[in-house]
């Protein structure tokens, strides 16, 4: 019985240092990151020393500080946009009410698609999240499509707003 159980740890111990070298071994093709470092089923395998400074991503401008500064930008802008497109005339200045009714679509897409990054993200949700996103590119489309024949073909949004507000 001791031989049975010497041998099949023998076995054992040469299995395992055959599947050891050969999973810490280097593959054929080494995938590059960022960071870049040799592929190793194991872990990565880091070049240079803890000192040595990090490797960033470029900078993008739909990503970070740019996108932050445009969300910033629209929703300032709304505020003096929305105060001179009631000062004046809605039929008078049609560019004035195109701005806000493309502001304010604008404005609640980002908003709205915050929403769906922050609670309904496509790698926790992969179905439900990636069809909320279509969906509500969808409606951005259609909406700002509603609103420019409103614009054109009607009597525009300031005017509509105002002869709610007095109504």
């Amino acid at each position: 019985m001791s031989a049975s159980l010497i041998a099949r740890s023998a076995v054992n111990q040469r299995i395992a240092s055959t599947f050891a070298r050969s999973s810490l071994r280097p593959l054929a093709f080494t995938a590059r990151s960022v960071s870049d470092a040799a592929y190793v089923p194991g872990g990565p395998i880091y070049k240079g020393t803890v000192n040595d400074p990090t490797t960033f991503p470029p900078p993008s401008k739909t990503h970070g500080s740019y996108h932050w500064a445009f969300e910033r930008l629209l929703s300032a802008g709304l505020v003096p946009l929305t105060a001179a497109a009631f000062v004046t005339s809605g039929s008078s200045h049609a560019l004035l009410d195109g701005l806000l009714g493309m502001s304010l679509v604008m404005h609640s897409h980002i908003g709205f698609d915050s929403v769906l990054v922050d609670y309904l993200h496509p790698r926790k949700f992969p179905i439900l999240g990636r069809a909320l996103t279509w969906a509500l590119r969808a409606t951005t489309v259609t909406v700002l499509v509603g609103v420019y024949q409103f614009n054109t073909n009607d009597i525009g949004l300031i005017e509509l707003i105002a002869k709610v507000w007095h109504a």
